[in-house]
C-alpha cells in the first residue's frame, strides 16, 4: 500500500483535539479513515499545534482527501514517500 505525508494548516478557530476529547475524536476518525481504506501511521504537531505531518498508508491521494473531507480536517499537500531504511 502507498504511504503519503500530509501536511496541514490549522486556521485559527480549528486547532487539535485536546487529550480529554483525543480518545473519542481518534475513534470517529478511524472510523471515517477505514470507510476510504486510509490508516493513520502516526504524526508530527507542531509547538503551536497549529500545524501537522501525518503519515498514512492509502490507496491514492483521492482517498485522503475523501477521509479528511469526512474528518473535517484539511489538507495543505499530499506527498507519497518511501521509507529509507540503514
Amino acid at each position: 500500500m502507498p504511504r503519503y505525508l500530509v501536511e496541514r494548516t490549522f486556521v485559527a478557530g480549528h486547532t487539535l483535539p485536546d487529550r480529554e476529547q483525543d480518545h473519542q475524536t481518534r475513534l470517529i476518525f478511524d472510523g471515517n479513515n477505514t470507510a476510504e481504506g486510509v490508516t493513520w501511521l502516526h504524526s508530527y504537531v507542531s509547538g503551536d499545534r497549529r500545524r501537522t505531518f501525518c503519515l498514512y498508508e492509502a490507496p491514492d491521494p483521492a482517498a485522503l482527501r475523501r477521509a479528511a473531507s469526512r474528518n473535517e480536517l484539511p489538507i495543505d499537500r499530499i506527498t507519497e514517500v518511501s521509507v529509507l531504511d540503514p
